[in-house]
C-alpha cells in the first residue's frame, strides 16, 4: 500500500488523514443517504473537528450527532446549528448547559428512563421551553435503551405528553454488530436494528401516537438498516476514516482507511523486536469496539503486515518482527489503527495530507470533552 507520509523526517507520533480518501468516504455516504432518501446526521465523535463537520454539512448532512454536551458546545461555537446529543442528560448542571445550547441552536437528546424524562420535562417546563427528544431503543447492544416492541412503546406513550419535551422519534445503535463473525450475521443485526424501531413505531401507531423520526446508527450496519423502508435518519460515525475493525468486518477494503499513525522506530533491542514511539497514549488499547476483541495486536503496520504490535505501554509500542525485516532505528512506519475514534480523541491535531504532501493541520476541538 502507498504511504501517506512522503518525507524522511517527522515529529512523531502523528495522526495522519489522507484528504482524498476522506473526501471519497464522505461522498460515498452522502450518496447513499440521498439514494436511500434518509437524512444524514453523522456522529462527530469519530473526528471531533470543525473542518470535517463542515465537509459533512456541505454534502447534505442535516446536522450532527455527538455523545456529550461538551462536544456539542464546541461544535455550536463553530457554527453547527443542529445537534443531537445521543446520550442521557442526567443532573442539574448538565440540564442547565443543555438549556444554554437550546437557546442558541436546534438541539435534541435521548431518553430511556422515566426518571430522566421527568427531570428533563420538569426543568424545561420551568423555563417555558420544550426540548426535542428521541426514545432510545435497545436493538441488541444491551447498553442504554428500552426493549423494542411493547416495552419501548409503553414507555413512549407514558412520556409523550409530558410538558417541556417534544417527542420526535425513536433511536437505536447496533453497536453489537462489531461482534459479528460472519457477513450474514452482520446483515441480520442490521435488519433487526431497523425492525426494532419500526415494530415499536407500529405499536405506537396502533395506539394513536405517531413519531416522525426512525433513526439508526453504526457504520457496519448503516447501508443495510438505512435502506429499510420506514427508516428516516442515519448516524454513522466511523465511516469518515474507517479502521482495521471495519476491514475485519468486511465493511471496506483496507485501501478505504483514511487515517494512519506515523511513528518512528526508537529501538531494536533484539532481532525479532522493535520499539516505536506510538504507545497506548497514541494508539489506544482497543482490539475492536464496544469491548469486542476482533483483531490481533494494536493496529496494522502498512509496510510490514506480518509484524504484530504485541503490547503497548504508555509511550512505547512493542512490535514482533521477522529477523529478516530490514527495519532500523529511525525508520518511519505507518499504522492503520484498530479503532480510529479513540485515536483521534488522544490527538491534539490531525495532520492532513494528500498525494503531494502536507495539506493542512486540523485541531481536534472536541478532544477530551467527556462531560
Amino acid at each position: 500500500m502507498e504511504r501517506f507520509w512522503k518525507t524522511d523526517s517527522a515529529d512523531t507520533p502523528m495522526v495522519l488523514v489522507h484528504y482524498g480518501k476522506l473526501i471519497a468516504n464522505l461522498d460515498d455516504m452522502a450518496e447513499f443517504a440521498e439514494a436511500s432518501r434518509v437524512k444524514l446526521r453523522p456522529h462527530a465523535k469519530t473526528h471531533k473537528t470543525a473542518e470535517i463537520t463542515q465537509l459533512q454539512r456541505e454534502r447534505g448532512a442535516i446536522g450532527i450527532t455527538v455523545a456529550k454536551i461538551g462536544e456539542a458546545e464546541e461544535m455550536a461555537i463553530r457554527g453547527c446549528a443542529n445537534i443531537l446529543i445521543a446520550y442521557p442528560i442526567i443532573g442539574h448542571s448538565k440540564l442547565k448547559r443543555l438549556l444554554a445550547l437550546a437557546e442558541q441552536i436546534q438541539v435534541s437528546t435521548i431518553i430511556d428512563s422515566l426518571e430522566g424524562a421527568q427531570a428533563l420535562s420538569s426543568f424545561f417546563a420551568s423555563q417555558n421551553r420544550r426540548i426535542d427528544v428521541y426514545v432510545k431503543v435497545d436493538s441488541g447492544l444491551q447498553r442504554c435503551g428500552k426493549k423494542p416492541g411493547q416495552e419501548a412503546a409503553d414507555f413512549t406513550r407514558r412520556i409523550a405528553d409530558l410538558p417541556g419535551i417534544r417527542l420526535i422519534g425513536l433511536l437505536t445503535h447496533a453497536g453489537h454488530a462489531y461482534g459479528a463473525s460472519e457477513p450474514h450475521l452482520l446483515e441480520k443485526i442490521a435488519r433487526d436494528e431497523a425492525r426494532s424501531l419500526l415494530d415499536t413505531a407500529a405499536l405506537l401507531n396502533q395506539a394513536g401516537l405517531q413519531v416522525s423520526e426512525i433513526s439508526v446508527g453504526s457504520t457496519p450496519t448503516v447501508k443495510i438498516s438505512g435502506s429499510v423502508p420506514g427508516v428516516t435518519e442515519i448516524r454513522p460515525g466511523n465511516y469518515v476514516f474507517y479502521d482495521m475493525t471495519q476491514v475485519r468486518l468486511g465493511v471496506v477494503p483496507m485501501e478505504r482507511c483514511a487515517l494512519r499513525i506515523l511513528t518512528q522506530v526508537v529501538s531494536r533491542p533484539a532481532p525479532d523486536r522493535i520499539v516505536t514511539d506510538a504507545g497506548a497514549k497514541t494508539l489506544a488499547l482497543d482490539r475492536g469496539a464496544h469491548g469486542v476483541e476482533g483483531v490481533s495486536g494494536y493496529g496494522l503496520i502498512v509496510d510490514y503486515p506480518a509484524a504484530e504490535i504485541e503490547r503497548l505501554s504508555e509511550e512505547h509500542g512493542v512490535v514482533k518482527v521477522s529477523p529478516a525485516d530490514p527495519i532500523q532505528v529511525g525508520d518511519l512506519l505507518e499504522i492503520i489503527p484498530n479503532h480510529a475514534c479513540p485515536v483521534v480523541n488522544l490527538a491534539d491535531e490531525l495532520i492532513v495530507v494528500d498525494d503531494r504532501g502536507l495539506r493542512d493541520r486540523w485541531q481536534v476541538i472536541a478532544r477530551g470533552k467527556v462531560k
